[in-house]
């Protein structure tokens, strides 16, 4: 059985690849996305999924529903709903340092 960790890297790299990509673009430019993506990870730009989702596990323990990384204002932004005692919370982190930059709750 897989872990945890492994199917949500699998689910990031789905996201990402569809991060900011309404349907109506090609599916060159879907792969654009990814491909910028891609590219800042190797450029150091962004941190992986799997040291974020470590610090976020942290701060903010609960079951990752999903993730999205896209550009906010000129940065790389991992966008995550996480379902927590409290309810569902959305999460910006900063996928440069890790550090979270917003987090929003709907309580139960």
């Amino acid at each position: 059985m897989p872990r945890p960790t492994a199917v949500l890297a699998a689910c990031a790299l789905l996201l990402v690849a569809h991060a900011g990509a309404p349907e109506a673009r090609a599916g060159d430019e879907r792969r654009g996305d990814h491909d910028r993506a891609r590219a800042a990870l190797r450029a150091g730009e962004i941190l992986p999924l799997s040291a974020v989702l470590e610090r976020v596990a942290r701060a903010h323990p609960g079951q990752v529903l999903e993730v999205e990384l896209e550009r906010d204002d000129g940065r790389w932004v991992y966008e995550l709903k996480i379902l927590d005692a409290e309810g569902l919370a959305r999460l910006k982190v900063d996928a440069g340092s890790g550090e979270t930059l917003e987090r929003r709750m709907r309580r139960r």
